[in-house]
């Protein structure tokens, strides 16, 4: 089914699918970034070419050449204004069977899009979140990366239908918080900024490697269900999105609060707009 709007490179040649025997399809064998553009800049890139490359050596693939995907990014996304690049790279094709073959020759993907409608009052009041029932695995040969298989977040997703929620928070199996289907969580504690340690599962966002590195007095450890009711703030952070206030969590309101504002004028300062601007 054609996409909309929908602009891909495919090994840098214009296309809309990949082989069928591509390991990126059969196997979840494979990463992706997605990045937020503004005209022909993307304020993250450094950000997310770092995490591919350490992504990249973790599943001992060959990283792309990141001077080619910036080219080809910039190709999918000519004369939009704001735009969102997503790149992934597999394995490429092989045989069948598990085993990644010797002389793998990876696929690069690089498929453009306009960057999706952002609500002013989101950013100045909050969203609302649900807690998802899903509880994400433990693997902590595959924690914090970008990959390719996300049934997790896939399942925890269909969990709602209502449009009010905006986003489903996700905990492991031993109800320590790790984020939300699409983002990383920021929690206020004691006066304190708290994001959870993702050692043993979820994503480390690019958003939220920025948020850490503006505010060196945050701390990164494990994070229970139970210590959100007693933040004095919650936000969520996303390469694409940005920093969203939480203003309610299964029913229970909250604030947007001084550090959300805050880290919402840094991100403006890296370049991208709010959608009131």
């Amino acid at each position: 089914m054609a996409v909309p709007g929908l602009r891909m490179l495919v090994d840098g040649v214009a296309a809309s699918s990949v082989s069928a025997t591509d390991r990126g399809l059969g196997y979840g064998d494979g990463l992706f970034e997605t990045i937020r553009f503004r005209a022909a800049d993307a304020p993250l890139w450094p950000r997310h070419m770092r995490r591919l490359r350490e992504s990249c050596a973790r599943l001992h693939l060959p990283p792309p050449d990141e001077a080619v995907l910036l080219g080809e990014a910039r190709t999918v996304i000519a004369g939009l204004a704001q735009s969102v690049v997503r790149i992934t790279v597999t394995r490429g094709s092989g045989a069948r069977g598990y085993a990644p073959p010797p002389d793998a020759r990876p696929t690069r993907i690089v498929a453009g899009f306009a960057l999706p409608m952002l609500n002013a009052d989101d950013y100045r009041h909050g969203v609302r979140v649900r807690l998802c029932r899903l509880r994400l695995a433990e693997q902590p040969l595959l924690a914090g990366m970008k990959h390719l298989n996300r049934l997790e977040q896939v399942l925890a997703r269909a969990e709602w239908d209502d449009p009010a929620v905006a986003e489903g928070l996700l905990c492991d199996g031993h109800d320590r918080v790790i984020g939300a289907t699409m983002a990383n969580l920021f929690a206020v504690v004691d006066g304190v900024l708290v994001t959870p340690a993702l050692d043993r599962c979820g994503i480390a966002g690019v958003a939220r490697a920025e948020i850490l590195s503006a505010q060196p007095a945050a701390r990164v450890r494990e994070l229970k269900l139970g210590e959100l009711a007693q933040a004095s703030e919650l936000f969520l952070s996303s390469s694409v999105r940005g920093i969203l206030p939480v203003r309610e969590l299964d029913g229970r309101p909250c604030a947007a609060g001084p550090v959300a504002h805050a880290l919402q004028l840094h991100w403006r300062g890296l370049g991208f707009p709010m959608e009131a601007e």
